[in-house]
């Protein structure tokens, strides 16, 4: 079923190269026209990770966030909660006033302790970069506690709307600011379509329930899924499998 996996990122032009580290930071910051219009946007995907805890300031939920970037996810969570965190990007969150909110930070989901547990596990337009999704989702499932959620947001990406709401905005800008062609850098970037990312969540998850910004899936900008009841033994024979 997962014989594309791992992917194999798009090589980017030497171009492309030379500003991308100053242009993913800024675009995540919101420096730009079209990266702060685009974080208004995406402020549904961090709302929708967070509900669950966002009237609850004194329920202490231990939890995971995959994919963590400049913490931008932390201003809708809790302080009180125990917080870990995986980024392998570390120049996106080590100047940030954040930091210390943080528990335990890994670069890679592998790092964590078998025995470790966590209540909820969070991703916010994470999923679609992760060459080995397979991987992370399973090891997800095995970290989930008791009655424990995995609660992803992601852009509807292999869409259409989602194809013309970046190249009309963030697209168009990265052109007009650097003369370069912006598809280049999301065919690096987002290696998974959303259906992929369904498909595996639905693989390891008994239970996995997708709310829309938009009509439908296939007529949407984002999507946020909600996964329950980890397959552990499934996720367990792909983890053995890979480390065969």
């Amino acid at each position: 079923m997962f014989d594309q996996f791992p992917k194999t990122r798009p090589p980017l032009s030497k171009d492309i190269e030379a500003i991308y580290s100053s242009h993913y930071k800024s675009n995540r910051q919101g420096q730009t026209t079209a990266a702060s219009f685009a974080q208004k946007m995406e402020s549904w995907l961090h709302k929708q990770v967070a509900k669950d805890v966002a009237n609850h300031h004194n329920l202490r939920k231990t939890t995971l966030e995959v994919g963590a970037g400049t913490l931008n996810q932390l201003q809708y969570e809790p302080a009180v909660h125990p917080y870990d965190i995986v980024e392998p990007f570390t120049d996106l969150y080590k100047d940030s006033p954040l930091l210390g909110r943080i528990r335990n930070v890994y670069s890679d989901i592998s790092e964590i302790p078998g025995t470790s547990r966590y209540d909820r596990i969070t991703s916010v337009a994470t999923l679609e970069h992760v060459c080995n999704l397979p991987d992370v989702i399973a090891r997800s499932g095995l970290l989930l506690a008791e009655n424990g959620v995995l609660r992803a947001s992601i852009p509807s990406e292999g869409t259409l709307l989602w194809t013309l709401g970046w190249k009309m905005t963030t697209g168009l800008e990265f052109k007009l600011k650097y003369g370069l062609d912006y598809s280049f850098l999301m065919k690096h970037e987002h290696v998974n379509t959303a259906r992929e990312i369904e498909e595996v969540l639905e693989y390891f998850f008994e239970n996995v329930g997708c709310k829309v910004f938009g009509l439908t899936k296939s007529i949407s900008l984002y999507r946020y899924y909600e996964c329950r009841n980890p397959i552990v033994a499934r996720c367990s024979v792909f983890l053995n499998k890979q480390n065969a």
